[in-house]
């Protein structure tokens, strides 16, 4: 697409905006939520099918608030959209209970966070 456009538009300047920028951050981080859940779907399938082979029923695994893990990565979705000084009380508990089953989930939060922030800067330092 870059080079389609300096050949189309010679005189074009190219600009990164904070807002794409930020987008596709957090794009990123939903895709690392996302693959957690998937991976936690086929877990569960394989649970499943192992039940059904053994003649047993099935019990999902669940956490302390009630959810299993494929429902609290489905259920933080606007969690992880969120800093942490916006979330309510309930996201608060949600958010804890996610890092602690997920905490490649809670780097990756960290990091975009850390990331956005450099957006966010409003002091001009010199070197």
């Amino acid at each position: 697409m870059e080079a389609a456009v300096k050949q189309v538009f010679t005189n074009a300047t190219l600009v990164t905006d904070r807002f794409h920028v930020i987008k596709l951050a957090m794009e990123a981080l939903q895709h690392i939520r996302i693959n957690l859940r998937w991976k936690e779907l086929d877990k569960e399938n394989a649970a499943i099918k192992k039940a059904k082979e053994q003649q047993i029923k099935y019990e999902p695994v669940m956490l302390e608030n009630g959810e299993t893990p494929k429902q609290l990565l489905a259920r933080c979705k606007y969690i992880l959209a969120k800093k942490q000084n916006d979330w309510t009380e309930n996201q608060i508990q949600r958010a804890t209970l996610l890092f602690k089953y997920f905490p490649e989930l809670e780097t990756a939060y960290h990091q975009t966070l850390a990331f956005i922030n450099i957006y966010e800067n409003q002091q001009k330092s010199i070197c």
